[in-house]
């Protein structure tokens, strides 16, 4: 695996000092910055020659910009940045909030450091990671049980075949050469087709992707 560039952003003092020292403790894993909060991470971010991490893993409640402000930010700005929420906040609405608004994990501050490194290698992989923890919140969502699949607009949407089946391979967790090699198609076909499947269902990223797929029954991941 290629080095995988990290940020932190969170206002516990020794909460993020050690977050960072297991951070600095994965052979593959660089910390690159510690932030407070959100504004301060995006100035780190605009300064010239700065080097921009792979992930963020943000806090939710923070002085300044907090997570939910930041999270949007990066998304819309920094599209290349994935982030990874940590929070003592697992409220089901907030995590798809977070998760529709851009979001490629969610955890809980009281995980195991063991699931916290899994996940950071997951979204490097895949673009996403969702435990049970957030498959179950997800799943008690308002709006998980509606029947007709709908974009974010609110307008139908109709897959194919091949999509369908594409889809359920990116749940999976399958890479976009992974899934090439699975359907005998090439890497660049694959990206089409996942970009046709973002843009239909008018979410954000990958993870979006998956909600969707979990929110109109398209795919069951195990809880």
């Amino acid at each position: 695996m290629n080095e995988i560039k990290i940020a932190i952003v969170d206002d516990q003092n020794l909460f993020r000092q050690s977050l960072g020292l297991l951070i600095d403790s994965v052979e593959q894993f660089r910390l690159i910055s510690e932030s407070e909060e959100g504004n301060s991470f995006l100035e780190k971010l605009n300064t010239k020659g700065a080097v921009l991490p792979d992930i963020a893993i943000i806090d939710m409640d923070m002085p300044g910009m907090n997570g939910i402000e930041l999270n949007t930010i990066l998304h819309q700005q920094y599209t290349h940045i994935k982030v990874i929420v940590l929070s003592v906040h697992v409220q089901p609405m907030l995590i798809t909030q977070m998760i529709n608004a851009g979001a490629a994990a969610y955890l809980a501050k009281n995980c195991d450091k063991n699931e916290l490194i899994t996940a950071i290698e997951t979204v490097y992989k895949t673009g996403f990671y969702f435990n049970a923890g957030a498959l179950v919140a997800l799943r008690e969502s308002a709006n998980y049980r509606a029947q007709t699949q709908k974009n974010i607009s609110n307008i139908p949407v109709k897959l194919t075949a091949r999509e369908k089946q594409i889809l359920e391979l990116i749940c999976k967790e399958y890479n976009n050469a992974e899934i090439g090699e699975q359907l005998f198609l090439s890497t660049r076909t694959i990206e089409g087709h996942r970009n046709n499947l973002i843009n239909k269902a008018g979410c954000r990223n990958t993870a979006g992707l998956v909600l969707f797929a979990i929110k109109y029954s398209l795919f069951q991941l195990p809880v």
